[in-house]
């Protein structure tokens, strides 16, 4: 197709009738191999070291998480095909998948794999569950994003061998997070005033989401057992909320905390403008939409599309500005025919640039807060996201949702979804 062609398609695809564009129109029309989500549901989000997730090891973690999918969905286990888990830290995370999914009751016949892209790596297991299904592979599957950073910490870059230490793109890689973060902050000129009203919004949206109940649909309670550090006495407890919003928080409380990276320039990241280090995990079911039919599936939301950017490691942050304006391209949608951005909130800065950037309406993005209030488990929130938006797409009435992560290596992924409602 020529380039003046191209233009014209991209034109005619937005023409509007009705109030919707015709991509959106097409997007949320519904055909018999669609790749439906059949439930969604996530753990409480709670601190690490602190929280009451933090003696749950990754394995009985998922076990929980994958017992409530297999008793709530009311599915036969048997039709499970895989199981795909989104993790970073765990070097062991293979062993544990497909040991904790035989221990929630699938049986043998039911695989396991992992998927690892850093912090997407949830949207990523996600994006990997529906191409099987779409290639014909299997018909019905499990998608999770799971991290315990309580139990598996983050050591961060590992020594580098001397050709990437001397690559001027490759070596980037070994800045830290908070670095990378000053990075965007310095380079495009964000105050610190800016972040700690962005990081305050987030505190606020989640502060009033928790308190209207609006969580409760997403999250599904853990059993487990936890350590009192004092006395070492182990008991059992039920964790069925979120423990990191902080109530009450304003941008004028934000700016009285120091730096956390003062050693960076301009040195505006703090403990709270940025990501809180969580423990969580959330799945999601995907099949066709005519075996969802067949099998008596209640029918939560499409999985639309979803795609990955590079960009330099170093402005890792900024990654979204390159992955929704892709995914929008390839879906054809534009921003006024999305209803709610889910862009994960790894640091303020990444979050002040985006919805800059962008042109986003600051109403369509992450209405419930996000992780600077609640928490980022790094290889959970892609999946959490998803779960997240659909919920809010279920109470206000709003149909398509854009999921976008940032990547610490330099990526970026980003995908749609549209509520069945």
């Amino acid at each position: 197709m020529s380039s003046a062609s191209q233009r014209l398609s991209a034109i005619a695809s937005q023409i509007t009738g009705g109030g919707e564009s015709i991509a959106r129109k097409r997007v949320l029309a519904k055909n018999a191999d669609d790749i439906v989500i059949t439930l969604a549901v996530r753990t409480p989000l709670t601190k690490a070291k602190k929280g009451g997730l933090k003696d749950t090891n990754l394995d009985d973690l998922l076990i929980s998480l994958l017992t409530t999918v297999r008793e709530k969905s009311n599915l036969d286990p048997n039709l499970v095909e895989d199981v795909c888990v989104g993790n970073v830290l765990n070097s062991s995370a293979a062993y544990l998948a497909r040991s904790a999914v035989l221990a929630a009751g699938f049986p043998e016949t039911t695989a396991a794999s992992i998927a690892s892209r850093f912090c997407s790596s949830g949207l990523l297991a996600v994006q990997q569950i529906a191409n099987q299904i779409i290639a014909g592979s299997i018909e019905v599957g499990i998608a999770i994003g799971a991290e315990s950073m309580s139990t598996n910490p983050d050591g961060g870059a590992p020594k580098f061998s001397d050709k990437i230490l001397n690559h001027p793109l490759a070596s980037q890689n070994q800045q830290p997070m908070g670095q990378t973060s000053e990075n965007v902050a310095g380079q495009f000129g964000l105050t610190r005033a800016q972040m700690d009203e962005f990081a305050a919004s987030s505190f606020q949206k989640a502060e009033k989401a928790q308190k209207a109940g609006w969580f409760k649909d997403e999250i599904a309670p853990v059993k487990t057992t936890i350590k009192d550090p004092k006395t070492g006495e182990v008991k059992e407890i039920v964790v069925d909320s979120d423990d990191g919003i902080r109530y009450g928080t304003t941008a004028e409380s934000l700016s009285k905390i120091r730096s956390a990276f003062p050693q960076w320039e301009p040195s505006h990241t703090t403990g709270g403008n940025a990501s809180q280090i969580t423990d969580g995990a959330a799945a999601l079911i995907l099949m066709k939409r005519s075996r969802a039919q067949q099998l008596g599936q209640p029918i939560l939301a499409k999985f639309v599309a979803a795609t990955v950017a590079g960009l330099e490691p170093r402005i890792m942050g900024i990654g979204p500005t390159v992955a929704i304006p892709k995914i929008l391209s390839k879906t054809g949608l534009n921003v006024e025919d999305v209803d709610i951005f889910e862009i994960n909130e790894a640091f303020a800065s990444m979050g002040v640039y985006c919805v800059q950037k962008l042109n986003l309406p600051p109403s369509k993005v992450n209405p419930r807060g996000g992780a600077i209030a609640f928490g980022h488990p790094l290889g959970a929130t892609g999946a959490r996201q998803v779960v997240t938006a659909l919920s809010e797409l279920r109470r206000s009435n709003k149909r398509i949702a854009v999921t976008s992560m940032c990547v610490g290596t330099g990526m970026a992924m980003a995908g749609v979804f549209v509520s069945e409602h």
